[in-house]
């Protein structure tokens, strides 16, 4: 497949909200004395919310100095984005085909291809990818474990199939996704998962030895079992493994030397404990940047990318509840904004306990009250704020 190039991209270019002053100012304040700088956006599905964070990103790369992305994915995921962008084979399309749903965007495809220029032209100084998930079952294991129970007991294939054609579409569309509209086939992916990896460990040649290494078909349900039991639905809860990829950032980090940029939703960037409004009994959850912050202290930066109302694809946004911060930010004529928390007369003006709008895979208007995080203190979570007035969505890849 050949490569396709930024330009020819017909959404990649479009005019940001905020001229390229605004952000290349921005980008200067973010970059001060940071090691790594969390760009949370308050949804997945905005073309200009990603725009922002894409041509932050892309400042701090090309003027301060800035070489690591880190992605909430798993380690193949962030492997084979890292090949493309050092020049390996195929295109982004190619490299994202794995990827996480919401990362398989015309947008997130002319990112990389930003980058994989840029790493052309400093072959010595390139920008690196990783995923913070550990490595994850991907559709391929899927067809493997077939494979081989087709040839070693045809005659459990039927029952083998039973369980994984279910499971395997949370690889399009999220387990917990799948309930809340309804669609879902009933019994939990991770019990038809742990069905399955008893039912491949009870047959001959399907073991260490039957297949390509660590391509067996018990190795492959192992990892299959493991993306289900870690999903969201799996785990019982919105929040992430906070602790884990944390980790992972901070010791690529320490590892590489590198200054890291990390891209993720603000209910994962945020610099402080979170209440999701989705899971209010649960109280307040530790998220990435919150431990990041902890590990780093100033030189952990949280930035948040929200907007006030808009078409996100799969739904319109309306304007934001009175009591939502994203209400306050968006002024009438302005076309986007954003405020330094730092500075202490804004921090003065805007500090205290708030709530922000946080638009996930379950968003309907009807459920707009409760997608949103809350916070003690709006400045202490989040260093700087970005405000989109109108947002449009983004382009699915094929």
């Amino acid at each position: 497949m050949p490569n396709t190039t930024a330009a020819s991209r017909p959404h990649t270019d479009a005019a940001l909200p905020l001229p390229d002053g605004e952000l290349d100012a921005m980008a200067g304040r973010l970059a001060a004395g940071a090691a790594v700088v969390g760009l949370g956006e308050s949804t997945r599905f905005a073309r200009e919310t990603f725009g922002v964070r894409d041509q932050l990103f892309r400042r701090l790369v090309r003027d301060h100095g800035f070489r690591a992305l880190a992605v909430q994915d798993g380690t193949g995921v962030g492997e084979a984005l890292d090949a493309y962008v050092r020049g390996g084979e195929g295109s982004a399309a190619d490299a994202l085909a794995g990827a996480w749903r919401p990362g398989r965007t015309e947008e997130m495809a002319g990112a990389l291809e930003w980058i994989r220029a840029f790493n052309g032209d400093h072959p010595d100084d390139p920008v690196r990818i990783l995923g913070v998930k550990p490595v994850q079952a991907r559709d391929a294991d899927y067809e493997a474990a077939l494979a081989q129970v087709r040839a070693a007991a045809p005659e459990r294939l039927a029952e083998l199939a039973a369980h994984l054609e279910p499971i395997r579409t949370a690889h399009r569309i999220d387990e917990h996704v799948q309930r809340a509209r309804g669609v879902h086939p009933g019994r939990p992916f991770a019990e038809h998962a742990r069905a399955t990896l008893a039912l491949v460990e009870s047959l001959p040649g399907t073991g260490a030895g039957s297949g390509d290494g660590d391509g067996d078909a018990v190795t492959r349900m192992r990892l299959i079992v493991d993306f289900h039991e870690h999903s969201v639905a799996g785990r019982g809860t919105y929040a992430g493994e906070a602790e884990l990829w944390a980790g992972a950032i901070a010791a690529f980090q320490h590892r590489t030397g590198l200054r890291t940029v990390y891209w993720d939703g603000i209910a994962h960037t945020a610099a402080t404990e979170a209440v999701l409004g989705v899971a209010p009994e649960r109280g307040p959850q530790a998220t990435v940047g919150s431990l990041l912050r902890g590990r780093y202290g100033g030189r952990y930066v949280s930035v948040a990318i929200g907007f006030h109302h808009g078409d996100l694809g799969a739904a319109v946004a309306p304007a934001p509840a009175a009591d939502l911060v994203d209400a306050r930010l968006g002024e009438p004529g302005l076309p986007a904004r954003w405020l330094d928390l730092r500075r202490a007369e804004v921090r003065r003006a805007w500090d205290g306990p708030a709530k922000a709008r946080v638009v996930s895979g379950l968003y309907t208007p009807e459920r707009d009250a409760v997608e949103h995080l809350a916070v003690d203190s709006l400045a202490d979570a989040f260093d700087v704020l970005v405000h989109v007035r109108r947002a449009s969505p983004v382009h699915w890849l094929p």
